[in-house]
Protein backbone atom coordinates (compact mmCIF):
# COMPACT_ATOMS: atom_id res chain seq x y z
CA UNK A 1 0.00 0.00 0.00
CA UNK A 2 3.06 2.46 0.70
CA UNK A 3 3.80 2.65 -3.26
CA UNK A 4 0.38 3.54 -4.09
CA UNK A 5 0.19 6.05 -1.37
CA UNK A 6 2.98 7.35 -2.47
CA UNK A 7 1.46 7.61 -5.97
CA UNK A 8 -1.59 8.82 -4.79
CA UNK A 9 0.34 11.47 -2.92
CA UNK A 10 2.62 12.06 -5.71
CA UNK A 11 -0.61 12.70 -8.28
CA UNK A 12 -2.03 15.22 -5.88
CA UNK A 13 0.69 17.42 -5.33
CA UNK A 14 1.45 17.98 -9.43
CA UNK A 15 -2.32 18.46 -9.51
CA UNK A 16 -1.72 21.23 -6.54
CA UNK A 17 1.13 22.16 -8.70
CA UNK A 18 -0.46 22.81 -11.83
CA UNK A 19 -3.42 24.26 -9.96
CA UNK A 20 -1.07 26.95 -8.68
CA UNK A 21 0.72 27.74 -11.94
CA UNK A 22 -2.76 28.23 -13.35
CA UNK A 23 -3.16 30.76 -11.26
CA UNK A 24 0.01 32.52 -11.80
CA UNK A 25 -0.52 32.56 -15.45
CA UNK A 26 -4.02 33.69 -15.18
CA UNK A 27 -3.68 36.68 -13.05
CA UNK A 28 0.16 37.81 -13.95
CA UNK A 29 0.64 36.76 -17.49
CA UNK A 30 -2.15 35.75 -19.56
CA UNK A 31 -4.54 38.62 -18.67
CA UNK A 32 -1.93 41.26 -20.26
CA UNK A 33 -1.47 39.17 -23.18
CA UNK A 34 -3.02 41.89 -25.13
CA UNK A 35 -4.44 40.41 -28.49
CA UNK A 36 -5.20 41.68 -31.79
CA UNK A 37 -7.22 39.23 -34.17
CA UNK A 38 -8.06 40.08 -37.47
CA UNK A 39 -11.05 38.38 -39.11
CA UNK A 40 -12.72 39.31 -43.49
CA UNK A 41 -16.03 39.19 -43.97
CA UNK A 42 -17.49 40.25 -47.35
CA UNK A 43 -20.89 41.56 -46.42
CA UNK A 44 -20.15 44.91 -48.44
CA UNK A 45 -22.49 45.64 -51.53
CA UNK A 46 -20.17 45.01 -54.78
CA UNK A 47 -18.14 47.50 -55.76
CA UNK A 48 -18.08 49.65 -52.22
CA UNK A 49 -14.26 50.21 -51.00
CA UNK A 50 -12.78 47.99 -48.24
CA UNK A 51 -14.07 48.83 -44.54
CA UNK A 52 -11.66 48.53 -41.44
CA UNK A 53 -13.84 48.32 -38.51
CA UNK A 54 -12.18 48.26 -35.37
CA UNK A 55 -14.30 46.29 -32.21
CA UNK A 56 -13.19 47.24 -28.87
CA UNK A 57 -14.75 45.98 -25.90
CA UNK A 58 -15.14 45.05 -21.85
CA UNK A 59 -12.04 47.54 -21.21
CA UNK A 60 -12.77 47.14 -17.53
CA UNK A 61 -10.45 50.14 -16.95
CA UNK A 62 -8.54 51.14 -13.83
CA UNK A 63 -6.29 54.08 -13.58
CA UNK A 64 -2.58 52.51 -13.22
CA UNK A 65 -3.54 49.51 -16.22
CA UNK A 66 -0.34 51.15 -17.60
CA UNK A 67 0.20 47.90 -20.41
CA UNK A 68 -3.44 48.00 -21.33
CA UNK A 69 -3.68 51.90 -21.95
CA UNK A 70 -0.43 51.63 -24.34
CA UNK A 71 -2.23 48.72 -25.93
CA UNK A 72 -5.20 50.70 -26.95
CA UNK A 73 -3.07 53.39 -27.75
CA UNK A 74 -1.44 51.09 -30.24
CA UNK A 75 -4.59 50.53 -31.70
CA UNK A 76 -4.76 54.00 -32.91
CA UNK A 77 -2.06 52.93 -35.78
CA UNK A 78 -4.49 50.46 -37.29
CA UNK A 79 -5.83 52.79 -38.31
CA UNK A 80 -9.60 52.05 -38.70
CA UNK A 81 -12.43 53.37 -40.97
CA UNK A 82 -14.99 52.53 -37.87
CA UNK A 83 -14.46 52.17 -34.52
CA UNK A 84 -17.23 50.35 -32.44
CA UNK A 85 -16.85 50.11 -28.96
CA UNK A 86 -19.49 47.48 -27.00
CA UNK A 87 -18.98 49.02 -23.74
CA UNK A 88 -18.28 47.97 -20.34
CA UNK A 89 -15.37 50.98 -20.55
CA UNK A 90 -14.62 51.54 -16.62
CA UNK A 91 -13.88 50.09 -13.64
CA UNK A 92 -13.75 53.03 -11.84
CA UNK A 93 -14.91 57.11 -12.28
CA UNK A 94 -11.06 58.24 -12.14
CA UNK A 95 -10.93 56.09 -15.39
CA UNK A 96 -13.09 58.34 -17.60
CA UNK A 97 -10.44 60.80 -18.34
CA UNK A 98 -7.73 58.43 -18.59
CA UNK A 99 -9.50 56.12 -20.87
CA UNK A 100 -10.42 59.56 -22.93
CA UNK A 101 -6.86 60.29 -23.33
CA UNK A 102 -5.53 56.78 -24.24
CA UNK A 103 -8.57 56.61 -27.21
CA UNK A 104 -8.36 59.94 -28.09
CA UNK A 105 -6.71 59.00 -31.44
CA UNK A 106 -9.53 56.61 -32.05
CA UNK A 107 -12.17 59.34 -31.07
CA UNK A 108 -11.18 61.02 -33.62
CA UNK A 109 -12.34 58.56 -35.98
CA UNK A 110 -15.94 57.83 -37.14
CA UNK A 111 -17.47 55.66 -34.17
CA UNK A 112 -20.28 54.65 -32.24
CA UNK A 113 -20.82 52.45 -28.74
CA UNK A 114 -23.50 51.38 -26.38
CA UNK A 115 -23.03 51.42 -22.64
CA UNK A 116 -22.80 47.93 -20.64
CA UNK A 117 -23.38 47.59 -16.62
CA UNK A 118 -20.33 48.45 -15.53
CA UNK A 119 -20.18 51.77 -17.16
CA UNK A 120 -23.02 52.76 -15.22
CA UNK A 121 -22.40 50.63 -11.80
CA UNK A 122 -19.14 50.33 -9.66
CA UNK A 123 -17.76 46.63 -9.33
CA UNK A 124 -17.64 44.88 -6.12
CA UNK A 125 -16.35 41.32 -4.70
CA UNK A 126 -18.76 38.30 -5.61
CA UNK A 127 -18.08 34.89 -5.34
CA UNK A 128 -16.99 33.53 -9.04
CA UNK A 129 -19.15 30.17 -8.66
CA UNK A 130 -22.09 32.82 -8.90
CA UNK A 131 -21.48 32.51 -12.78
CA UNK A 132 -21.47 28.71 -13.04
CA UNK A 133 -25.69 29.15 -11.82
CA UNK A 134 -28.74 30.05 -13.85
CA UNK A 135 -29.15 33.40 -13.34
CA UNK A 136 -31.48 33.87 -9.74
CA UNK A 137 -33.48 36.72 -11.19
CA UNK A 138 -36.89 36.45 -12.77
CA UNK A 139 -37.13 37.93 -16.56
CA UNK A 140 -38.19 41.62 -15.90
CA UNK A 141 -37.20 41.73 -12.30
CA UNK A 142 -33.52 43.31 -12.72
CA UNK A 143 -33.48 46.07 -10.14
CA UNK A 144 -33.88 49.56 -10.93
CA UNK A 145 -31.15 51.21 -9.75
CA UNK A 146 -29.11 55.37 -10.62
CA UNK A 147 -25.85 54.80 -11.92
CA UNK A 148 -23.06 55.37 -8.57
CA UNK A 149 -20.46 56.05 -12.05
CA UNK A 150 -19.75 59.19 -13.67
CA UNK A 151 -22.19 57.39 -16.86
CA UNK A 152 -23.05 60.93 -18.61
CA UNK A 153 -19.34 62.13 -18.37
CA UNK A 154 -18.11 59.02 -20.07
CA UNK A 155 -20.79 59.76 -22.68
CA UNK A 156 -19.59 62.93 -23.10
CA UNK A 157 -16.06 62.62 -23.55
CA UNK A 158 -17.08 59.07 -26.01
CA UNK A 159 -19.07 61.81 -28.00
CA UNK A 160 -16.95 64.78 -27.92
CA UNK A 161 -15.63 64.22 -31.46
CA UNK A 162 -18.42 62.57 -32.79
CA UNK A 163 -18.69 59.05 -31.90
CA UNK A 164 -22.54 58.31 -32.02
CA UNK A 165 -24.26 57.15 -28.79
CA UNK A 166 -26.44 54.04 -29.92
CA UNK A 167 -28.16 53.40 -26.51
CA UNK A 168 -31.85 52.94 -28.08
CA UNK A 169 -31.76 54.53 -30.76
CA UNK A 170 -30.39 54.25 -34.41
CA UNK A 171 -27.29 56.69 -36.37
CA UNK A 172 -25.64 56.78 -39.63
CA UNK A 173 -22.24 57.56 -40.84
CA UNK A 174 -21.33 58.13 -44.10
CA UNK A 175 -18.09 56.20 -45.46
CA UNK A 176 -16.88 56.68 -48.68
CA UNK A 177 -19.95 56.67 -50.28
CA UNK A 178 -21.10 53.78 -47.87
CA UNK A 179 -23.90 54.69 -45.58
CA UNK A 180 -23.27 52.99 -42.17
CA UNK A 181 -26.62 52.16 -40.41
CA UNK A 182 -26.54 51.70 -37.00
CA UNK A 183 -29.23 50.34 -34.50
CA UNK A 184 -28.00 49.87 -31.15
CA UNK A 185 -29.37 48.74 -27.45
CA UNK A 186 -28.86 49.56 -23.61
CA UNK A 187 -27.56 46.98 -21.72
CA UNK A 188 -29.64 44.03 -21.82
CA UNK A 189 -28.01 42.37 -18.99
CA UNK A 190 -29.66 45.13 -16.97
CA UNK A 191 -33.11 44.56 -19.23
CA UNK A 192 -32.96 48.43 -20.58
CA UNK A 193 -32.85 47.40 -23.93
CA UNK A 194 -35.45 48.73 -26.30
CA UNK A 195 -35.47 47.95 -30.08
CA UNK A 196 -35.65 51.66 -32.16
CA UNK A 197 -38.23 52.06 -34.12
CA UNK A 198 -37.67 51.96 -37.91
CA UNK A 199 -37.17 55.52 -39.70
CA UNK A 200 -39.97 56.03 -41.86
CA UNK A 201 -38.99 56.00 -45.58
CA UNK A 202 -38.57 59.11 -47.50
CA UNK A 203 -39.83 59.35 -50.49
CA UNK A 204 -37.73 62.09 -51.89
CA UNK A 205 -34.11 59.95 -50.73
CA UNK A 206 -34.71 56.25 -52.30
CA UNK A 207 -32.35 53.85 -51.24
CA UNK A 208 -28.97 54.15 -53.34
CA UNK A 209 -28.07 50.23 -52.17
CA UNK A 210 -24.80 51.20 -50.81
CA UNK A 211 -25.69 50.52 -47.06
CA UNK A 212 -24.39 48.68 -44.40
CA UNK A 213 -26.20 47.58 -41.53
CA UNK A 214 -25.24 46.99 -37.68
CA UNK A 215 -26.79 46.03 -34.95
CA UNK A 216 -24.71 46.76 -31.78
CA UNK A 217 -25.38 45.58 -28.11
CA UNK A 218 -23.18 44.70 -25.03
CA UNK A 219 -24.38 41.70 -23.99
CA UNK A 220 -25.39 39.26 -26.73
CA UNK A 221 -28.93 37.63 -25.01
CA UNK A 222 -30.62 36.07 -28.09
CA UNK A 223 -33.94 38.19 -27.95
CA UNK A 224 -31.98 41.30 -29.21
CA UNK A 225 -29.78 39.11 -31.62
CA UNK A 226 -33.47 37.62 -32.69
CA UNK A 227 -34.01 41.61 -32.82
CA UNK A 228 -31.40 42.86 -34.87
CA UNK A 229 -31.74 39.36 -37.45
CA UNK A 230 -35.17 40.28 -37.96
CA UNK A 231 -34.33 44.27 -39.17
CA UNK A 232 -32.58 43.67 -41.07
CA UNK A 233 -28.77 43.50 -39.84
CA UNK A 234 -25.71 42.51 -42.27
CA UNK A 235 -23.36 41.93 -39.18
CA UNK A 236 -24.56 42.47 -35.25
CA UNK A 237 -21.37 43.41 -32.41
CA UNK A 238 -20.92 42.44 -29.08
CA UNK A 239 -18.93 42.04 -26.10
CA UNK A 240 -19.96 41.18 -22.24
CA UNK A 241 -19.18 37.52 -22.81
CA UNK A 242 -14.76 38.03 -22.00
CA UNK A 243 -14.85 35.23 -24.16
CA UNK A 244 -15.73 33.15 -21.15
CA UNK A 245 -13.28 34.08 -19.38
CA UNK A 246 -11.83 30.96 -18.52
CA UNK A 247 -11.60 28.26 -21.04
CA UNK A 248 -10.59 24.81 -19.89
CA UNK A 249 -8.55 22.09 -22.60
CA UNK A 250 -10.98 19.69 -23.77
CA UNK A 251 -14.10 21.57 -22.52
CA UNK A 252 -13.90 25.22 -23.53
CA UNK A 253 -15.92 27.77 -22.28
CA UNK A 254 -17.73 27.27 -18.73
CA UNK A 255 -20.04 29.93 -19.03
CA UNK A 256 -21.14 33.00 -20.97
CA UNK A 257 -22.73 35.20 -18.20
CA UNK A 258 -26.07 35.26 -20.94
CA UNK A 259 -28.12 33.10 -23.28
CA UNK A 260 -26.13 32.53 -25.98
CA UNK A 261 -24.61 29.42 -26.40
CA UNK A 262 -20.75 28.42 -25.38
CA UNK A 263 -19.98 27.68 -28.44
CA UNK A 264 -19.95 31.43 -29.41
CA UNK A 265 -18.75 32.81 -26.42
CA UNK A 266 -16.05 34.90 -28.56
CA UNK A 267 -15.47 35.63 -32.45
CA UNK A 268 -16.93 35.45 -35.17
CA UNK A 269 -19.97 33.01 -36.06
CA UNK A 270 -23.60 33.46 -37.27
CA UNK A 271 -27.25 34.26 -35.88
CA UNK A 272 -30.40 33.40 -38.23
CA UNK A 273 -28.00 33.81 -41.05
CA UNK A 274 -26.23 37.19 -39.85
CA UNK A 275 -22.48 37.74 -39.19
CA UNK A 276 -22.32 37.57 -34.95
CA UNK A 277 -18.54 38.85 -33.61
CA UNK A 278 -18.86 38.57 -29.55
CA UNK A 279 -15.56 40.27 -28.56
CA UNK A 280 -13.83 38.90 -25.93
CA UNK A 281 -12.57 42.07 -24.38
CA UNK A 282 -9.64 43.41 -23.06
CA UNK A 283 -9.84 43.04 -19.28
CA UNK A 284 -11.68 41.78 -16.46
CA UNK A 285 -13.82 43.09 -13.07
CA UNK A 286 -10.55 44.10 -10.52
CA UNK A 287 -12.15 42.03 -8.44
CA UNK A 288 -11.59 38.68 -10.94
CA UNK A 289 -9.03 40.34 -12.76
CA UNK A 290 -7.87 36.83 -14.32
CA UNK A 291 -8.06 35.19 -17.93
CA UNK A 292 -6.79 31.31 -18.65
CA UNK A 293 -7.41 30.34 -22.15
CA UNK A 294 -8.71 33.45 -23.77
CA UNK A 295 -6.30 36.71 -23.81
CA UNK A 296 -7.57 40.10 -23.81
CA UNK A 297 -8.25 41.35 -27.30
CA UNK A 298 -9.39 44.14 -29.62
CA UNK A 299 -10.35 42.43 -33.55
CA UNK A 300 -9.88 44.15 -36.73
CA UNK A 301 -12.65 43.36 -39.26
CA UNK A 302 -11.50 43.81 -42.55
CA UNK A 303 -15.07 44.43 -44.95
CA UNK A 304 -14.71 43.64 -48.05
CA UNK A 305 -17.18 43.92 -51.37
CA UNK A 306 -19.55 40.64 -51.70
CA UNK A 307 -18.43 38.92 -55.40
CA UNK A 308 -21.57 39.68 -58.11
CA UNK A 309 -21.68 36.00 -59.07
CA UNK A 310 -22.05 34.93 -55.36
CA UNK A 311 -23.52 37.18 -53.77
CA UNK A 312 -20.46 36.50 -50.92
Amino acid sequence: MRPLAAAAGAVGLAGLGAAAAAHVWSHQVEIHRYTLREHELRILPPGARTIRLLHISDIHLMPDQHRKLAFLRHLASLRPHLVIDTGDNIASAASVPVLADALDPLLQRPGAYVMGSNDMFAPGPKNPARYLLPDPRPEGMTEPRDPDLPTQELARRLSAHGWKDLTNTRACIELGGLEVRLAGVDDPHLERDEMPARPAPEPSAPDHGNVLRLGVAHAPYRRVLDAFAADGADLILAGHTHGGQLRLPGVGVLVTNCDLPRQQARGLSSWQGVPLHVSAGLGASPYSNYRFLTPPEATLLTLRASRPDTGR
